[in-house]
């Protein structure tokens, strides 16, 4: 049982008693105080000629006897044995509490550093008694003179609920609950999640938007990375999604304090509730079920009980009775959920968002982007000017060949249909030779085709169309043959058909030719063919 600690009110009490005539044993009694301990602070006023029911003593002529006989009551100091070793640290002490430093940290560098070998207790016995001011201006707290208006404020946070097993998948999850409470009704609406990304975020302010049938005036959220980019006091840096969430509801972000939960004390004290009562000794069977039950709950459960600050009065009543027309109304338009990124452009031209490659006009290479990303498309923003819009792919590749440079690409757009049309302009007999370069095997003689439309760049059109009529009167229309009638420039002369022998010319002789011909023996002169034979014919 700890000792009992007196001050002058207790031992002026006791005397009072004493001097009213009362026993040692009475006030042992009623005052619970030991007839040893009685003795003791009844001495003084005995020694000094007092008895009982003697002159009549005011209580204050009493507590100045007291003062003088137990200076110690009166100025705790007197008592504390360790407070003139404490008392040597004393300005090092105030600067540590100006710094903002905790008791125990202080007391923890005073023994390590300075030697000092007292209790933190008798630390805080004099920090208490010898530097008041320093203590308590840490210790005041500022509330809001304003009770929040109907529709003026909701706060909004995370807590954790707990482990969740999937019953189809067989994975276990770790359950977040989102909380948005309406400051002025607590009426509170409350979504569980498996992750706290930025859609998660996003899409959990749309459904407690509908949920409420309006949007409040001000948000409080939490500084997470989802709402808030660079936490400030005075400027912070709101998240790009959270900022576009906020202007298509037309409502203000007012992100709470880091570190200061209070900021929000209205959604972190309904915390343990929501866990207690949507969560614990509960099954779902999917998170779909969960959401919805959660919802329900928010409604039903705790949109209908009894609310100390509200007077008893349940937040549901209080949010149809005063709220709900005071929101903002929602938008015609639904919000399109978006988020940010940011991408650095290759010198392929080509950004990477989502594991996806997307083309960038090539003037914009090695910068870096800011990506805007929705269900059906992909925005590229640079200097906040909007520099390329792509469908969204979930894989591969996405490729807008005007991205590049005319000059880099233009061998790569030379396609066998591009080749036909081209050749379509020039003429017929163009038209004529593409086809049949393109009419087996495509892909193999493409370059053959792509060279032939080349040579309308250095030939005049009309001359290439005469080369290629040349060409297939010749029987080869081909791109060497056609480049060597422009080069010969022969285009306009008619070359007669081909006669199957390559185009050589004969050598023909006759008989007399050949008179001097030796024959081998054993041949048969041509002049003996011709005598049998006219034997033969006689």
């Amino acid at each position: 049982m700890a000792r009992r600690t007196f001050d002058v009110i207790d031992v002026t009490e006791i005397l009072m008693h004493w001097h009213a005539g009362r026993s040692k044993n009475q006030m042992a009694q009623s005052l619970g105080v030991d007839r040893k301990t009685l003795r003791k602070y009844i001495a003084p006023a005995e020694a000094a000629g007092i008895v009982p029911g003697g002159c009549a003593k005011s209580e204050e002529e009493w507590a100045e006897l007291v003062r003088g006989w137990f200076p110690q009551l009166a100025d705790t100091r007197l008592r504390q044995v360790t407070w003139p070793a404490i008392g040597a640290h004393h300005e090092y002490i105030s600067e540590q509490l100006k710094a903002g430093v905790r008791m125990s940290t202080i007391h923890q560098r005073l023994r390590d550093e300075h030697g000092l070998a007292v209790s933190v207790q008798s630390l805080r016995r004099y920090v208490a008694a010898n530097v008041p001011e320093e203590v308590r201006r840490s210790q005041v707290r500022v509330l809001d003179p304003r009770p929040a208006g109907a529709g003026e404020q909701a706060q909004i946070d995370y807590g954790q609920l707990g482990r969740w097993l999937d019953p189809v998948t067989g994975k276990a999850h770790t359950i977040w609950a989102f909380v948005m409470v309406l400051c002025c009704s607590r009426h509170m609406f409350v979504r569980p999640v498996t992750k706290m990304d930025q859609r998660a975020w996003t899409e959990c302010h749309v459904a407690a938007f509908e949920f409420f049938g309006g949007v409040p005036a001000r948000l409080v959220p939490d500084n997470l990375k989802t709402g808030v980019d660079k936490p400030d006091l005075y400027d912070p840096k709101l998240n790009r999604s959270y900022a576009e969430l906020a202007a298509h509801y037309g409502c203000l972000v007012d992100p709470a304090r880091a570190l200061k939960p209070r900021d929000k004390a209205r959604v972190e004290r309904p915390m343990p509730y929501v866990r207690d009562s949507f969560w614990r000794g509960r099954e779902f069977t999917s998170l779909a079920q969960m959401q919805a039950e959660a919802v329900r709950w928010s409604l039903q459960v705790a949109g209908a009980r009894p609310c100390r600050p509200l007077d008893g009065a349940a937040p549901a009543a209080v949010f149809a009775a005063a709220e709900r027309d005071a929101l903002r109304p929602l938008p015609a338009e639904p919000f399109v959920l978006a988020t940010w990124a940011r991408a650095k452009i290759g010198p392929d031209i080509h950004a990477q968002v989502d594991k996806v490659l997307y083309s960038i006009p090539w003037r914009h290479i090695g910068k870096t982007a800011d990506v805007r990303v929705t269900g059906t498309m992909v925005q590229f923003f640079i200097g906040g000017q909007l520099v390329k819009t792509h469908p969204r792919k979930t894989r591969g590749k996405q490729t807008d060949f005007a991205d590049y440079p005319p000059e880099k690409i233009a061998f790569h757009m030379r396609t066998p249909a591009w080749c036909r049309r081209q050749a379509a302009g020039i003429g017929p007999a163009c038209e004529q030779v593409i086809a049949e370069l393109l009419a087996d095997n495509a892909l193999y003689r493409l370059r053959a085709a792509q060279g032939v439309i080349g040579l309308a760049d250095r030939h005049d059109r009309s001359r290439l169309e005469a080369a290629c009529a040349t060409a297939i009167a010749a029987g080869d229309p081909s791109y060497r043959t056609i480049k060597g009638i422009l080069a010969a420039g022969t285009e306009a002369s008619q070359i007669r058909p081909s006669a199957g022998d390559g185009g050589a010319a004969a050598f023909l002789r006759g008989p007399a030719s050949f008179a001097n011909v030796i024959p081998l023996p054993g041949t048969i002169t041509s002049d003996a063919v011709s005598g049998d034979a006219g034997r033969v014919t006689s």
